[in-house]
C-alpha cells in the first residue's frame, strides 16, 4: 500500500500544475456549497431568532373601524374590546390557552430626583409567558393573579428603566410615582424589545381603574393549539372573524373591523420558504461540486491517456486488471478529498468568521442596551453537514476515476506498447 501511494504521489507531482487546477475546481465547489448553506443558516436563524422572541403560536386582534354596513348599522364604527370579548374567546375559542388583554398609557414615572415618560402596559398574568419576558433570580417576579384580583398598585420595570430610575440600586420593593398614584416595584424584566422604547407593566384591572374607566381596550392577545397547517389556520381565522362579529355587530369579511394577525401561520409560512431555499441552495452547490468533479474526470481521462504505454507494460508483465483500477481510482480519490477538504476548512473557517464578526458586533449592541431585529444569525454549518462533504468526496473521487480507469483496463497490452 505505502508503495502504491508512493507512485500516485509520484505521478502527481510530475504534473504539480494540472493537478493543483484540477484540484482547485473541486475546492471552489465545496467552498461554495458550505458558504451558501451557511448563509442559509444565517438568515433562518435570524428569522427563527424573532419568531422565538415571543410565543410563536400567538395570535394578536386589535380593534379597529367598519368599513362594510353590517344589519342597518352603518359604516366607520369604532370598534373597542370589552371584559366580555375576553371571556367570550376562553369558553368558544377550543384551541385558546393563554390569553391576555393589554392597555396602553404613557406617564412619567418618579423615583426620588430621577424621572422619565414611558409606556406603561396594563397586562395580565400570562402576558409573561406570551412575550417570554424574562426576570432573573434576584430581580422579583411578575404581576399574579392576586395582583389582578385586588387591583394591587404594582409595578414591573424594564431593566432600562430601573437602571435609569435607580442607577446601582435595586428597585425590587421600592415605591415609585405615577401622577398622584404609589406603585411597589415587584421585579425586573430583562429581555429588551426588539423595537420601540422601554415599558413599565401593571396589572390589567389596575390599569382600568385608573387610567381607562370606560374599560374598553384595543389589543387582545391568546395562544392557540393544534394548528399545524396553512388550511387549519386559515379556517380558525375565519372562525375568529365570525365569533367576533357576532358578537361585536360586524360583517366577518370586513377586516378593518379586526385587525387580526395570526404568527403561526407566518411561522409556517416561512419555514416552506427556508426549505425551498435550503433545497435551491443544495443544488446550486452540488451542481458546482459536480462541474468540478467532472473536471478531475477529464484529467484522469488524460492521465490515463498519456500512461497508456506504462499501463500495457504492466498488464504484459503481469499486473492485474484490479491493481490498475485501485491505482487510477485511489489517485483521484486523493485528489478530490486533499482538495475538498481544502475548499471544507476555507468554508467553515469563513462562516466561523463571519459568525464571529456577528457576535462581537451583537456584543456592542448589548452594550450599548441599543436593542434591534436579528436578520442574520450564526451562519454556520452544522457538522452532519461536514460528515456529508466527506461522503460526497469519496464519492465523487470514485466516480472521477472509475470510468477513465475502466477505459485503462480494456487496453491491450500490445497496442499500448506501441503508442509513444
Amino acid at each position: 500500500m505505502i508503495d502504491l501511494l508512493h507512485e500516485i504521489f509520484t505521478t502527481l507531482k510530475k504534473n504539480k500544475l494540472r493537478t493543483t487546477l484540477t484540484g482547485l475546481s473541486v475546492s471552489w465547489g465545496i467552498f461554495i456549497l458550505i458558504v451558501l448553506l451557511g448563509a442559509g443558516n444565517g438568515l433562518k436563524n435570524g428569522v427563527m431568532d424573532n419568531f422565538s422572541s415571543r410565543a410563536i403560536n400567538r395570535i394578536n386582534l386589535w380593534s379597529g373601524t367598519t368599513s362594510m354596513p353590517y344589519k342597518g348599522l352603518k359604516t366607520e364604527r369604532r370598534l373597542q374590546f370589552t371584559n366580555s370579548e375576553i371571556d367570550l374567546i376562553r369558553e368558544e375559542v377550543e384551541e385558546s390557552r393563554l390569553i391576555t388583554a393589554r392597555t396602553n398609557t404613557t406617564q412619567n414615572i418618579f423615583y426620588g430626583d430621577e424621572y422619565g415618560s414611558y409606556q406603561i402596559r396594563g397586562v395580565m398574568p400570562n402576558y409573561f409567558g406570551i412575550e417570554k419576558l424574562i426576570i432573573k433570580q434576584g430581580d422579583g417576579r411578575f404581576i399574579n393573579q392576586l395582583d389582578m384580583n385586588t387591583n394591587n398598585k404594582v409595578i414591573v420595570l424594564d431593566k432600562k428603566i430601573a437602571d435609569l430610575l435607580f442607577k446601582n440600586e435595586s428597585p425590587v420593593g421600592k415605591n415609585v410615582k405615577m401622577g398622584q398614584l404609589i406603585f411597589k416595584v415587584v421585579g425586573v424584566n430583562s429581555k429588551s424589545e426588539e423595537w420601540g422604547g422601554s415599558n413599565a407593566y401593571i396589572p390589567f384591572t389596575t390599569s382600568q381603574l385608573i387610567f381607562n374607566p370606560g374599560k374598553k381596550f384595543n389589543q387582545i392577545t391568546f395562544t392557540v393549539d393544534n394548528l399545524t397547517t396553512k388550511e387549519e389556520n386559515e379556517s380558525f381565522n375565519e372562525s375568529i372573524r365570525e365569533i367576533m362579529g357576532r358578537r361585536m355587530n360586524f360583517d366577518p369579511n370586513d377586516t378593518q373591523a379586526i385587525w387580526l394577525n395570526n404568527n403561526q401561520a407566518d411561522y409556517i409560512e416561512t419555514m416552506k420558504i427556508f426549505g425551498g431555499i435550503t433545497m435551491l441552495v443544495s443544488i446550486i452547490g452540488i451542481l458546482t461540486l459536480i462541474a468540478g468533479i467532472v473536471g478531475v474526470s477529464n484529467i484522469m481521462l488524460v492521465s490515463v491517456k498519456e500512461r497508456t504505454r506504462e499501463i500495457g507494460i504492466r498488464k504484459a508483465i503481469g499486473a492485474p486488471p484490479s491493481s490498475i483500477l485501485k491505482t487510477i481510482i485511489l489517485e483521484s480519490i486523493i485528489i478530490t478529498t486533499i482538495f475538498g477538504y481544502l475548499g471544507l476548512v476555507m468554508g467553515i473557517g469563513l462562516t466561523e468568521i463571519v459568525n464571529f464578526v456577528m457576535e462581537q458586533a451583537a456584543s456592542g449592541q448589548a452594550v450599548s442596551d441599543e436593542p434591534q431585529m436579528s436578520v442574520f444569525k450564526n451562519p454556520t454549518v452544522e457538522m452532519g453537514y461536514a460528515f456529508l462533504a466527506t461522503l460526497i468526496l469519496i464519492i465523487s473521487g470514485v466516480l472521477a476515476g472509475y470510468f477513465p480507469a475502466r477505459n485503462a483496463v480494456k487496453v491491450q497490452p500490445i497496442e499500448a506498447m506501441r503508442q509513444e
